[in-house]
């Protein structure tokens, strides 16, 4: 057979691989498109219901819940985002299928066994902090925003002494900002729930150890910070409750690293290749030790150092 011919033969593989690959990427689009046609027939109940922390706190401060378009597309352009987090949300399942039975064939039994957990863990730990950030986080974040208005409890304008003129500063917003601000909120906490997900799976694959993710605590602090800095709206509160949530997800996944590392010690244990390695370089050392100062040529080194040791300087 030619090199040609064994060239020709390896790439077949790969081109099939490819195909497949346009298969199940197209699938996945296809699933999502289905999605986001379905979310956006109901555009309008989905966006209802995305603006229940909303209400709910400006029903405690006995206002109505309003929202305004300050555009004629604005109305559009909301049933486009509704539907788009809709169609992500109803058609990430099969495209964690097809994602998955892509992957799968590559795999040994014991590397499915590994890999499937963190496929079913990874849209779970979207939903909750997805679900934390809606039912938690967001409605502290109006609350604190909403708390600079300005009007009296009758709906008049506010005097005081803080306030030279008659002024009543009063919420109207637009539905699209609020939209984007809730959707950044959910996609922002569902993101970070990602974090043991991904360190663990970092940690089976032997990226990481808990030994690692220990001693560079103090650099991912300054990275937690500066994330929540970024992620979320120049407030105090949602700021500290990202930090402390983030914090608390990376030490929860030292602690499933560390798990990870235990059993893989004891599996080598088992298979008798773990060996420690400051006491295994010591024995080593030790065994060598005789053997070393036995041998010709090592006595020769030692004869060729002590001569040049005797020489004098020509410097």
């Amino acid at each position: 057979m030619s090199p040609t011919d064994e060239i020709e033969d390896s790439s077949a593989p790969l081109i099939e691989h490819l195909a497949e690959l346009r298969t199940r990427l197209i699938r996945c689009v296809v699933y999502f498109v289905i999605g986001m046609v379905i979310c956006f027939t109901v555009a309008t109940p989905i966006f209802n219901f995305l603006t229940n922390p909303l209400c709910e706190v400006l029903a405690e401060r006995g206002q109505d819940c309003d929202l305004i378009f300050i555009s004629p597309q604005e109305g559009f352009f909301v049933a486009i985002k509704v539907s788009f987090l809709g169609g992500f949300i109803l058609g990430f399942p099969f495209i964690a299928n097809q994602l998955w039975r892509f992957v799968a064939p590559g795999l040994y039994k014991s590397e499915k066994g590994a890999f499937l957990p963190f496929l079913v863990a990874s849209p779970f730990m979207f939903f909750l902090g997805a679900s934390f950030a809606f039912y938690v986080v967001t409605p502290l974040a109006y609350d604190f925003f909403l708390g600079f208005q300005q009007f009296g409890a009758e709906g008049e304008a506010v005097v005081g002494e803080e306030i030279d003129q008659g002024l009543s500063v009063v919420f109207q917003g637009s539905a699209q900002e609020y939209l984007n601000l809730t959707i950044k909120f959910i996609v922002a906490f569902g993101l970070c729930f990602q974090l043991p997900v991904l360190l663990t799976l970092m940690g089976k694959a032997g990226l990481v150890n808990a030994e690692g993710l220990g001693a560079v605590r103090k650099y991912a602090v300054v990275a937690i910070l500066v994330l929540a800095a970024l992620v979320t709206p120049p407030d105090v509160i949602t700021q500290v409750i990202l930090f402390v949530v983030v914090y608390g997800l990376y030490e929860v996944s030292i602690f499933l690293v560390r798990r990870v590392d235990r059993k893989r010690e004891a599996d080598l244990r088992a298979q008798g290749l773990w060996f420690e390695d400051e006491e295994e370089g010591e024995d080593m050392a030790d065994d060598l030790a005789p053997d070393l100062a036995d041998d010709p040529l090592m006595s020769e080194f030692d004869e060729d150092d002590e001569d040049d040791l005797g020489k004098p300087d020509k410097s």
